[in-house]
């Protein structure tokens, strides 16, 4: 694939992904956008759907996740880079469900810096922003220097 070809599709996946963020509020069902959005240190966390909020998340994630692939490996057309990302984002997802769901579950108000964190990881690609440079960097550090 040509070097322009890439860099556009990268652009178009970039933009994809501010897509799957500006759509949010009619197609994902997600209350606490509104609750973070107002006074949320004053008033208990709304009522939730568990069942629906975390299946919205899981299809915010999966959105996001499959964007995020598709560009790094775009970027550095390695498939090991990818097979690394595959299972990070899952071993990620997991994690950060559970303790999600534990959280709105056992209703820790006095934390909700802690639930606004968790679920932002979960519904923003912020893994993308935290993989692109790691694999840059391990590829300038296993590029072969000359004269050595």
């Amino acid at each position: 694939m040509k070097k322009e070809v890439r860099i556009l599709l990268i652009v178009v996946l970039t933009f994809m992904l501010i897509g799957v963020r500006v759509i949010v509020e009619p197609y994902f069902y997600d209350p606490l956008i509104t609750y973070f959005k107002n006074d949320y240190l004053h008033k208990s966390i709304p009522s939730l759907h568990i069942s629906k909020y975390l299946f919205n998340i899981f299809l915010r994630y999966f959105l996001n996740t499959l964007l995020s692939l598709i560009i790094i490996y775009l970027v550095f057309k390695n498939l090991k880079n990818l097979i690394f990302s595959i299972k990070f984002y899952l071993v990620a997802f997991l994690i950060l469900t559970i303790i999600l769901f534990l959280v709105l579950i056992f209703n820790f108000t006095e934390n909700y810096i802690f639930l606004f964190y968790v679920r932002r990881f979960l519904i923003h690609p912020l893994f993308l922003f935290i993989l692109l440079p790691a694999f840059y960097y391990e590829h300038i550090k296993n590029k072969k220097k000359p004269f050595k």
